[in-house]
């Protein structure tokens, strides 16, 4: 049952029953049009040449009552195409006076006379059978006299025997074209959904496969429709599933190096420390600075974690937004970092600027950004290298640039470095995701991040905040006029 199911709802019996039989309806009703088109065709060009061939008779219409029977016998004998049609001459009680084939018709045709007498010209033409059962054709035209009176008709009847053969062939003709028509369609149709549904299946399959987690799958099609557009972007969401699941297994050990390293040594320090209680205070002292450290280091870690977890599920936003000056905290994170770049070896610069430049920003959010940018910068700089930090204003901004001379991005990764879990150098100690959560904070301010370098050379990051416009205080000053003098100062117009 579940079978037959599956099968009906397929793609090729939904074109079966929502396109096929709309083409087959359409071509059977386009082949009935054209049959009852073409009948009526070659019955009016039967009607139309037996019109003619009949009109001998119409000298009937200068006889009178008293010459009509010799007129109609006299056009019988002369009438030159008996071998076409038969035209019989009734009088006008709708009897039969002679026909041009000699003989007296056993047909009954006064109810046609009386049919014609009640049409406009006088004229009825009907399809019937005769006597013998043969198809015919039949016309009654009525003569009138000069006063309008009806003084008999002639009729002329015609075999329809060759028409119907006409008929018969042309309608065989039409259900066999129909029938080819519909032949085409039905093989058409299903060759193309068959190669389709192949093409479906095997998207399909590498689909799953791609589900499974094997990333390395990829679709062949060389089409260029639609479909062949589907499979090349299941092909790039392939290609950048691998590399996302490449970068985060290089996050994961990542982490776990960054984890394991600073656990380690908050253990063998805290054993340390625990050994040497009340024998080396000097030993406990340091052992206890270390273990800080790299406590506040795993706290940066789990910190970065949560902010990433945020970030993707949208939970990041900037809290306590309030007007803040970006001086202050950008030399608040310089001065954090002067001491460690001194033992490094490094010179970190950063000379305040006089104008405080104001923006609307979270604080502990934008100090996180600074610290995450200039910590990048001390990483990635070597010994005798220089950081550079510089600060200024221009209109309706305030730009903050993070210069370095460290080993550089290489140039094909410099796009990436904020994508999450990217580390174009994984020789150097971090999460990965600084920058991405960074880049996210500064967008929420409103703010661009934008990252240039060249490798060997060095690294310039560039943060660009809008400032902050104080609103203008409108004072309105009210001016109360004292009723007395209003009423004076009418007075005093009154009398002029």
């Amino acid at each position: 049952m579940k079978d037959f199911q599956r099968h009906f709802k397929s793609i090729a019996m939904r074109w079966l029953f929502k396109v096929y039989f709309i083409i087959a309806f359409a071509v059977i009703t386009v082949a009935v049009i054209l049959g009852i088109l073409f009948s009526s065709l070659i019955f009016s060009s039967v009607q139309s040449q037996a019109t003619d061939y009949a009109q001998n008779f119409k000298g009937l219409s200068s006889s009178n009552v008293e010459n009509f029977y010799d007129n109609a016998i006299m056009l019988s004998d002369e009438f030159e195409y008996k071998n076409k049609i038969e035209v019989q001459v009734l009088d006008k009680d709708g009897k039969i006076i002679t026909s041009t084939t000699g003989f007296q018709p056993s047909d009954v045709v006064k109810d046609e006379f009386e049919q014609a007498k009640n049409e406009i010209g006088g004229l009825w033409v009907v399809r019937g059978e005769s006597s013998s059962g043969e198809n015919i054709m039949a016309g009654t035209q009525v003569i009138y006299d000069t006063k309008g009176e009806p003084i008999g008709a002639y009729r002329w009847v015609t075999s329809l025997k060759a028409a119907y053969n006409k008929i018969n062939i042309t309608m065989v003709l039409i259900i066999v074209i129909s029938i080819l028509v519909l032949g085409l369609c039905a093989v058409s149709g299903l060759f193309f959904i068959r190669a389709m549904i192949a093409r479906l299946r095997r998207m399909g399959n590498t689909t799953r496969k791609i589900a499974g987690g094997d990333f390395k799958v990829r679709i062949e099609d060389e089409n260029n429709d639609e479909i062949g557009e589907l499979c090349e972007n299941i092909n790039n969401m392939a290609l950048e599933l691998e590399k996302a699941e490449t970068m985060k297994n290089d996050f994961i050990s990542s982490v776990s190096h960054e984890l394991r390293t600073p656990l380690t040594a908050i253990r063998g320090w805290g054993e340390t420390a625990k050994m040497s209680l009340g024998t080396d205070e000097d030993l406990v002292a340091r052992g206890l600075d270390v273990v800080l450290s790299e406590a506040d280091r795993l706290s940066g870690l789990v910190e970065d974690l949560l902010d990433f977890s945020r970030m993707q599920s949208g939970r990041m936003i900037v809290n306590n937004v309030q007007p803040a000056d970006v001086s202050h905290l950008l030399s608040m994170v310089a001065d954090m970092y002067t001491e460690l770049a001194i033992k490094q070896g490094i010179e970190l610069s950063y000379t305040p600027p006089i104008q405080s430049s104001i923006i609307m920003a979270d604080t502990d959010r934008l100090k996180q950004v600074f610290i995450n940018v200039i910590d990048n910068a001390v990483k990635y700089t070597e010994k005798g290298g220089l950081v550079l930090v510089a600060q200024t204003q221009e209109e309706g901004c305030v730009r903050i640039v993070v210069k370095d001379t460290g080993v550089g991005i290489p140039a094909e990764d410099v796009d990436r470095v904020k994508e999450k879990f990217f580390k174009s150098n994984k020789t150097v100690r971090g999460s990965g995701i600084g920058l991405a959560v960074a880049d996210e904070i500064i967008k929420q301010h409103g703010g661009l991040l934008l990252i240039e370098s060249t490798e060997g050379v060095g690294t310039t990051v560039t943060i660009v905040l809008p400032l902050y416009e104080e609103p203008e205080e409108i004072v309105e000053e009210i001016v109360e006029t004292p009723i007395e003098e209003i009423s004076q100062e009418t007075e005093t117009q009154g009398e002029n």
